[in-house]
């Protein structure tokens, strides 16, 4: 084998084992390592093969790496969300003396998003406008992307600005960085001014609505988008579903689900695992189910998302059976999965069988637990009267309990009528949160009926010196496919009369009241 045929039988490799039987005759030959165009793209077919190992051991051969070598390393780095070294190596090529090019610039910029560092990221811009590189489309978009992930929005609206040629990712990271660093509202408004309007930007305005728990509003976009005569991709329909699940609007997401067969759109397991996840929150578990059922190569997540909907349905026996199944099977659990697990355990009042998994989760699958783990622990003993123990636990804790750890242990104590370790918990919120308007009532509630009435007092004292008031409720219903919102003594809807009557009426049915008439209504209107 000499040099050409080598470098061509390399452009050809189509797998990882035919790439190790070159590699093989090149050391045979002699051409790698002495030869530096061979080792570098012997080292780069790995790196493209997504082997870190062996990259790396190959890249530490070359005597002296090109700025393309450098790159295929930070790529790979960027693939598997190892930002700190992306940058290790960015660094190592500016040492040695590489003047970087485009793809490297993005590469370190990507690195420097991923880590939310604008510090590094400012580093990295400045070294572009050396070197000539902020006249490129790429490495703009890339700088626009790079401050928008860091929160930074006056700078990438400065690049932004100065831009001579934009194009649809140009403009769909600056609706990104509206959504994160402004809301949106504003990204709302920014979006209608865009000149070119695609399947990704409205994907992210829906997407951003849904986060931001707006679901009708995205529902809305949703319309408008298919209005528009845009096609919806599989992250479109992840996030309808999402909006769907939210407020269990049951015959849209159908609607949706139908349209995601006839597109292929399903065969994603993104889109699977959403189907289950809006199925089960709307109330149909049977077609969360059949949907699972029907997915061919169930990961950690397909499972996990079962396991999940089950617990949310509140038949947590059923959760737990299935999470055997997921082991049985072969699948690993996550971090997720035992989260969803413990809280199945946890609904279910499986005291014995939830303790002995967080154990396992240690000591069998080396999952070190987070807050999530210690929350769902600490409402299943809540839960089950056992306050000493869940409050030993938040004592031993590897980290710091937060919010909804403490109010997890405060609605366990107000329902076991532990006002002691009640007032702990209420205290820690406050100290929080001191905008929480729920746990000031609470405990105003447990102060009253305990004849408390000085620390009942204080609690209204606080409230009304923070400015904190009750919120309102807010509900959705879904009718012949339309959603409708209800706020506490909401007058704004169409149907306020009938509505009042109806309500009316119920009440008086269930307390088994003889219906006067005419029905006085709330807002002081009367109808027969």
């Amino acid at each position: 084998m000499n040099r050409s045929v080598c470098h061509h039988l390399l452009t050809q490799c189509k797998t990882i084992r035919e790439l190790q039987r070159i590699h093989a005759q090149a050391l045979t030959h002699g051409l790698h390592p002495n030869q530096q165009s061979i080792s570098c793209k012997i080292f780069r077919s790995y790196a493209e093969f997504g082997r870190p190992a062996d990259a790396g051991r190959l890249f530490d051969e070359i005597p002296h790496p090109d700025i393309i070598s450098f790159t295929s390393l930070m790529s790979l780095h960027l693939k598997l969300d190892h930002h700190w070294k992306a940058i290790s190596v960015f660094s190592h090529a500016i040492a040695s003396g590489h003047r970087p090019d485009g793809f490297a610039a993005v590469g370190a910029l990507s690195a420097s998003g991923g880590l939310g560092d604008q510090r590094i990221g400012s580093v990295v811009h400045g070294l572009i406008f050396r070197c000539g590189l902020d006249s490129e489309l790429v490495v703009c978009n890339a700088l626009v992307d790079m401050y928008c992930r860091c929160g930074k929005f006056e700078p990438a609206r400065t690049v932004f600005d100065r831009m001579l040629v934009k194009d649809e990712v140009t403009w769909g990271s600056m609706l990104y960085g509206y959504m994160k660093c402004v809301g949106v509202d504003s990204a709302l408004s920014f979006f209608y001014q865009m000149p070119m309007k695609s399947t990704v930007s409205w994907t992210a305005l829906i997407t951003g609505h849904v986060q931001d728990k707006q679901p009708i509003q995205a529902l809305e976009l949703f319309g408008k988008m298919l209005l528009e005569g845009h096609r919806p991709n599989h992250i479109t329909i992840v996030g309808v579903l999402s909006a769907c699940a939210d407020i269990g609007a049951l015959d849209l997401g159908r609607a949706i689900h139908g349209y995601g067969s006839k597109s292929n759109a399903t065969t994603n397991i993104i889109v699977t695992n959403a189907l289950m996840d809006m199925y089960a929150k709307s109330g149909s578990i049977a077609s969360a189910f059949s949907v699972f059922e029907e997915v061919q190569m169930k990961d950690a997540f397909t499972w996990t998302t079962m396991i999940s909907s089950f617990t949310v349905q509140g038949n947590g026996r059923k959760a737990v059976e299935l999470f055997w199944d997921m082991l049985r099977s072969g699948i690993l659990p996550n971090s997720v999965t035992f989260v969803s697990v413990l809280s199945a355990c946890s609904h279910a009042g499986l005291i014995q069988e939830g303790r002995e998994l967080f154990d396992k989760m240690r000591e069998v699958y080396h999952i070190d637990p987070r807050l999530e783990h210690y929350g769902c622990m600490v409402d299943l003993l809540g839960r089950g009267g056992l306050l000493e123990e869940a409050e030993a636990l938040i004592d031993h804790m590897d980290v710091e309990p937060d919010i909804v750890i403490w109010r997890s242990l405060l609605s366990a104590c107000l329902a076991h009528g532990n006002d002691r370790l009640a007032e702990i918990a209420g205290m820690e919120i406050i100290k929080r949160e001191p905008g929480d308007d729920g746990v000031y009532v609470l405990l105003w509630n447990m102060y009253a009926l305990s004849n408390r009435w000085k620390e009942a007092l204080d609690m209204r004292k606080q409230m009304l010196s923070r400015k904190i008031y009750k919120k309102p409720g807010c509900s959705w219903i879904e009718v012949d496919g339309v959603v409708h919102e209800f706020l506490v003594e909401d007058k704004t809807h169409d149907a306020r009369r009938e509505i009042y009557v109806t309500l009316e009426i119920m009440a008086r049915h269930l307390k088994m009241d003889p219906i006067p008439s005419p029905l006085v209504l709330t807002d002081g209107e009367h109808m027969l």
